[in-house]
């Protein structure tokens, strides 16, 4: 079970990006699906999580309204589109899978991580 995460770049703040993060040995649609992000010298924090049918989602307080998660299951993929990037969302980004039902949004709830993808935003 691998998830591949790309994307991250030096962004300006205002600026958007997309997030993917590709998942292979499992189907996709048979995992709920997240992002987590980690800021220099700090730990992880959920951003956002889809289930498995991707009809229903959650986020963090800090990022309702200018991030949105996504999931292609024919792709098995799944995609964080980030819109007025802020310098505060500069962190590393992860995705994550799980096998359960319900929508997950604690860390340790997770079984897979992808490697980070840096996003950066400049001021």
């Amino acid at each position: 079970v691998q998830l591949q995460a790309s994307g991250g770049g030096l962004v300006q703040a205002g600026g958007s990006l997309t997030l993917s993060c590709v998942a292979s040995g499992f189907s996709d649609d048979d995992y709920g699906l997240g992002w987590f992000r980690q800021a220099p010298g700090k730990g992880r924090d959920f951003v956002a999580a889809i289930d498995r049918s991707g009809g229903s989602t959650s986020y963090a307080d800090s990022v309702k309204g200018r991030f949105i998660i996504s999931r292609d299951n024919a792709k098995n993929t799944v995609y964080l589109h980030i819109n007025n990037l802020k310098p505060e969302d500069t962190a590393a980004y992860y995705c994550a899978a799980h096998p359960r039902l319900r929508i997950q949004i604690r860390e340790s709830s997770y079984d897979f991580w992808g490697q980070g993808t840096l996003v950066t935003v400049s001021s």
